[in-house]
């Protein structure tokens, strides 16, 4: 039996077993990672630059995009790099690392799309009150307390895992350092596995109400939006809201499944698929929902893009 101070490395699931088809998903994932950096970094550069978008909601949108571009930092560059040298290695603290950043960067997003979903429940339903509730010290707040939830509940969750006899080896049967993986390296050797279970399980439903708040919201928002007299203003709000759903579903569906799924329908290629839909797309698919659907935004990137041509 080994336990986890004889692990000096991991070794996480390879794509592929052939020198063409790890080139492939190298030259794949490289692609999807760039479209990520471009759209987020440009969505921060853009808010950042023009003062009339220092807005609440543009304020938590730019909080967003640093989000994502800290999750998909955190497991893409890795899994490209390994594909591109042919290795499937990973160190032990360069897995705890990637554990810890990565759950912060997802819970902090989870509990800040949260917090979106208010903002937007407040302009729209409640507009009169919206600069009382949502003032700029507010809206620190709000940010700075998902930013601290989301590190806390990482750090816990990564001292816990990481402090478990690993007696199953050190193949981790995913494409980057994911906890449920890690646990099956314990849960033969030891019952305290099962204290990260449980927190795994008090995490999904905390998720699960947070996405329960979400959607009452954009219920709420929906019933008054249907009420709007304007069928462009109607539009606006559906086409904005309706693909940021859609993404929160996916992204919550496809986390929930991978962390409590039992192991009698689990398999590898399944937990490949369900991890890069909660880890790589929405990272990926944010700047694209929240940039190409918005016309102020559009036209503040265009303007930036512009000057910086026209310096050159």
């Amino acid at each position: 039996m080994s336990n986890s101070s004889s692990i000096s490395q991991f070794l996480l699931l390879p794509f592929a077993g052939t020198r063409q088809l790890q080139l492939l998903h190298f030259c794949l994932f490289l692609a999807i990672y760039l479209a990520a950096l471009l759209g987020n970094s440009l969505i921060i550069s853009t808010i950042a630059w023009h003062h009339h978008l220092h807005t609440p909601m543009y304020f938590f949108l730019m909080n967003l995009a640093l989000l994502d571009l800290g999750a998909i930092s955190t497991t893409v560059p890795k899994t490209m790099a390994n594909s591109l040298r042919d290795t499937r290695e990973i160190s032990y603290s360069g897995c705890a690392a990637q554990v810890f950043f990565f759950l912060f960067s997802i819970l902090a997003e989870f509990f800040l799309l949260t917090i979106m979903a208010y903002d937007r429940y407040v302009a729209i339903c409640r507009p009169l009150h919206y600069g009382t509730l949502l003032g700029s010290r507010a809206c620190a707040h709000l940010a700075a307390a998902a930013w601290a939830c989301g590190f806390s509940y990482a750090l816990l969750h990564t001292a816990n895992t990481f402090s478990l006899p690993l007696c199953e080896g050190n193949a981790v049967a995913q494409f980057f350092c994911e906890i449920p993986q890690i646990l099956k390296l314990s849960s033969s050797c030891s019952r305290a596995y099962l204290r990260e279970v449980w927190l795994i399980v008090f995490g999904a439903c905390l998720v699960f109400v947070c996405f329960v708040f979400i959607v009452v919201s954009y219920v709420q928002i929906f019933r008054a939006v249907l009420r709007m007299p304007s069928e462009q203003g109607r539009h606006k709000v559906f086409a904005t809201c309706l693909p940021h759903l859609a993404v929160v579903s996916l992204f919550v569906s496809t986390g929930i499944f991978a962390n409590l799924k039992p192991p009698s329908i689990s398999s590898p290629s399944q937990n490949l698929v369900v991890a890069v839909l909660y880890s790589v797309v929405p990272p990926a698919v944010n700047p694209l929902i929240y940039s190409l659907r918005n016309q102020e935004l559009k036209a503040a990137l265009s303007k930036l893009l512009t000057g910086c041509f026209q310096k050159q």
